[in-house]
């Protein structure tokens, strides 16, 4: 069971701040269940109750998850006094103030990125303890082979000032001049899968994130594109980090 005031509920569906929402309430706009409520520190209980603004019955979601395409030539942060961010593409959602990208990928990586307000979920993405699966294609310089890659796949690769965790690589195509890959790491660390191809001798000529844990990119998501989690998604997604 899980109480809250009225204004907060509507704050959290995105309809203005506090101070908007208070208006809203004011103005005899809302209903609780089969009364008009004016009041808007009323409390109303967010399993029980049901919510109306302007006779539109609202479904309450404390959080927000969306999948997003990030382009090439974004920095993935909120804001950035030299390059343009990916929270731009968020500008006009109605929760644009709250939400945060997961983790980071590089300016010239493009793929799957998870845009959330929930930080317990995105502390647990990206917490090395819960060894979440990052995949990404790549397209590499030279010819690589798969027999190549047995003992990184097992051991890792040693650093100066870090050992990997095992990762798998997979080769689809390979060629004198480039090949194709499918990498996946179980760490976030800055610029991780460049340092391993570059640490292994095929530099990364290109990259894209596919697959974070079970979440998939939707390939019908254009670059700059992003649509909310279904409901399944999310379930599978917290599931992995149990919660």
């Amino acid at each position: 069971m899980k109480k809250i005031r009225l204004d907060k509920f509507l704050s959290d569906l995105g309809f203005g701040s506090r101070k908007e929402v208070k208006k809203l309430i004011k103005q005899k706009r809302v209903q609780v269940n089969d009364r008009t409520v004016n009041n808007p520190s009323f409390t109303i209980d967010i399993q029980k109750d049901s919510v109306y603004l302007d006779g539109e019955l609202l479904q309450y979601n404390e959080h927000h998850y969306y999948m997003f395409n990030k382009p090439s030539g974004y920095i993935t942060a909120k804001e950035d006094k030299t390059h343009p961010v990916v929270m731009e593409f968020f500008e006009d959602n109605p929760f644009y103030r709250k939400l945060f990208p997961v983790g980071r990928l590089d300016i010239d990586t493009e793929g799957l990125l998870l845009i959330t307000d929930d930080g317990q979920l995105s502390h647990r993405i990206a917490h090395p303890k819960w060894e979440v699966e990052k995949e990404y294609y790549a397209v590499v310089k030279g010819d690589i082979s798969s027999e190549k890659l047995d003992r990184y796949e097992k051991e890792g690769i040693k650093f100066k000032n870090f050992t990997t965790k095992p990762f798998k690589i997979k080769v689809l195509s390979s060629s004198p001049e480039k090949s194709e890959i499918l990498i996946t790491v179980k760490e976030g660390k800055h610029h991780i899968v460049k340092k391993i191809m570059e640490k292994i001798g095929y530099p990364v000529l290109y990259l894209k994130r596919i697959r974070i844990g079970n979440l998939k990119l939707d390939e019908s998501l254009e670059p700059g594109e992003y649509r909310e989690l279904t409901e399944e998604e999310l379930k599978n997604l917290k599931k992995l980090v149990n919660l």
